[in-house]
């Protein structure tokens, strides 16, 4: 019973502890720092060790402007720990009383504990880069390296010379951190490339791109090549990318699944000469059976992409030539599903296309490739109006993919199924979970869906226009481009002026900019910008005005003006970093 007792007492003792840290924690950060004083004092009377309360004290008396008591609480714990990082909290104690001599004092002071110790210099270095000393800090890493060999700050006075705009020095740290030990490689690429989106200054990308063609040409090693390929592919030039790896290929004939990686990123962004440059060489050097038929599925899907009517027989030949040539396997699944897609969506033999895959399902394929298979059925169903049937596909890919990306795939098909059969408070329901999606484009597709039905349920409670809207989509899906169109035309005559107008001018500004009808595109996007400015689509049009601009109509000083938009109104969009990078290129301030 005692210890029952003993239990009970220690369980509300430490709850009552937590609610004290809370309660100290929610002062300080709603700025009343006399009451977060008093409570961080009570938490430290319990645990004396506790640097942090303390530290949050000294924060607080600061923001008072209690100094004197605050140098005197400094002082005090210094002579009892002797911790070096108090040197730089008088310091700093100094500097906010516009003492610099004094600050300094103590600044060199704990730039001397590293000296006589070079082990001091993590919690000293910590304490100046909390205080934004940013020379000081990089100084304790400098010093402590020097008195040690062993230690390696290297990515941490890399990011301090960032910080100091010192970006020549921050590159060169970096690129000779990142060859000394590669498996910090990824960490340094993404703060590389958060400079070359977002933090860099003009020269940063020609900054880096001499620094490593300098390294490609003194040194010999692969590592080099791999990182000025990277580069370039940062920069979308694949191209250029595509020279390193055939440099690499000759000294390592195992790199073509890089190739063919390279190829596949190069189609994504609609680099279609470079890919077939890429995958070509890929196919004249390999006898590789899996990397061939990569490189074939990925050919014969981007030509199929481009493909008009007139195309569709030979692709329909070219297709058949393929599975002849490698034969009906696990291994040509990738194969047999583009022709069940092309057979069905294209050539609008939506049973042949069945067939196809009912035929590969009875094939041994692991869990992913059976998921792929499944995927492609429910697509057919779908494109012949069998709802209920692709959902119970979608559903499970979704049972037997828990919590995978393909799964929550599935999820955004489903949930599609459902908005398609106009069940929009099912569909509702799905996109509002998969908004939070790991997946970034799932998470904005739904989220894309999920405004446009509870906007358009909220001003239509019969949600008329939501059921026009959604069949016109599903016109879409079927390629039945003429037929959405003039199903889209007809919600503009029907419902002018409504909440529908401004999404159904979005859609009908993408199937004209699909069909290369570029001057009706722009007309679209020009009305969401002159009606509907403060909507949630004016982002869109902006973008996607400026990229017929910039990329169809070869106009780039109209362009220029659609991206500065964006940058200076609509910093929130998915296409903000986008927009910036490209109104730089424009603005001549980059040398890429």
């Amino acid at each position: 019973m005692k210890k029952i007792v003993l239990l009970i007492h220690l369980f509300l003792s430490l709850f009552a502890f937590a609610q004290n840290e809370q309660l100290a924690q929610y002062y300080y950060d709603k700025g009343d720092f006399e009451k977060a004083k008093i409570s961080y004092e009570e938490l430290l009377q319990e645990i004396p060790l506790n640097s942090q309360y303390f530290l949050r004290i000294i924060d607080c008396s600061q923001q008072l402007q209690q100094f004197e008591s605050t140098e005197k609480a400094i002082q005090e714990r210094l002579d009892k720990y002797n911790q070096g990082n108090l040197l730089v909290e008088l310091g700093y104690n100094f500097q906010l009383q516009k003492n610099d001599d004094k600050a300094k004092m103590y600044y060199d002071q704990a730039l001397d504990r590293i000296r006589k110790n070079p082990n001091q210099v993590y919690g000293i270095s910590n304490t100046f880069e909390r205080k934004v000393l940013l020379e000081y800090a990089l100084k304790s890493y400098q010093i402590a390296v020097e008195l040690e060999p062993n230690f390696n700050f290297n990515y941490q006075i890399g990011l301090l010379y960032g910080q100091l705009s010192n970006i020549e020095m921050m590159i060169s740290t970096f690129l000779d951190e990142a060859f000394a030990n590669p498996q910090n490689s990824i960490r340094i690429q993404n703060q590389l490339v958060r400079f070359m989106a977002d933090e860099g200054d003009a020269n940063f990308n020609e900054l880096l791109r001499k620094a490593l063609i300098v390294r490609t040409q003194k040194n010999q090693d692969i590592f080099w090549n791999h990182y000025l390929s990277w580069f370039y592919v940062q920069e979308k030039e694949f191209g250029k990318a595509f020279i390193q790896q055939k440099a690499i290929y000759k000294r390592n004939p195992e790199s073509l699944a890089t190739i063919v990686n390279l190829g596949q990123l190069a189609i994504e962004e609609e680099n279609e000469e470079a890919a077939k440059e890429i995958l070509g060489f890929v196919l004249q050097n390999t006898l590789d059976l899996e990397l061939l038929i990569q490189a074939n599925s990925y050919l014969i899907a981007m030509k199929i992409e481009k493909a008009t009517e007139k195309d569709f027989a030979a692709i329909s030949k070219e297709l058949d030539g393929l599975m002849k040539q490698f034969e009906i396997s696990p291994f040509t699944l990738s194969l047999q599903l583009i022709q069940a897609h092309f057979t069905a969506f294209k050539l609008k033999k939506p049973e042949e296309g069945k067939a196809i895959i009912k035929r590969a399902l009875e094939l041994q394929l692991n869990d992913y490739q059976v998921a792929d298979a499944k995927m492609e059925l429910a697509d057919i169903l779908l494109y012949e109006e069998k709802f209920n049937q692709a959902l119970i596909y979608y559903s499970q890919i979704e049972l037997d993919l828990k919590n995978d990306v393909m799964a929550h795939e599935a999820s955004l098909k489903a949930a599609k199924t459902s908005y398609f059969k106009a069940d929009f408070a099912w569909a509702l329901k799905q996109f509002k979970e998969l908004k939070s999606a790991n997946t970034q484009l799932i998470a904005n597709d739904a989220l894309e869906y999920f405004l446009l039905i509870n906007d358009n349920t909220v001003v239509d409670s019969t949600q008329t226009a939501l059921k026009q809207f959604a069949k016109g989509d599903y016109l879409l899906y079927q390629n039945r481009n003429q037929e959405a169109i003039t199903q889209f035309l007809s919600i503009l005559k029907n419902h002018k002026g409504q909440q529908i107008e401004a999404v159904t001018l979005l859609r009908l500004g993408n199937i004209y900019e699909e069909t290369g009808d570029f001057t009706l595109a722009l007309s679209q996007y020009q009305t969401i910008m002159d009606q509907y400015s403060d909507g949630i689509y004016i982002d869109e049009a902006l973008y996607f005005s400026a990229e017929i601009y910039k990329k169809q109509l070869l106009l780039p000083d109209k362009a220029k003006p659609l991206y500065e938009k964006i940058i200076f109104n609509h910093q929130d969009s998915i296409y903000f970093v986008e927009a910036r990078k490209k109104f730089r290129q424009l603005r001549g301030d980059t040398n890429l």
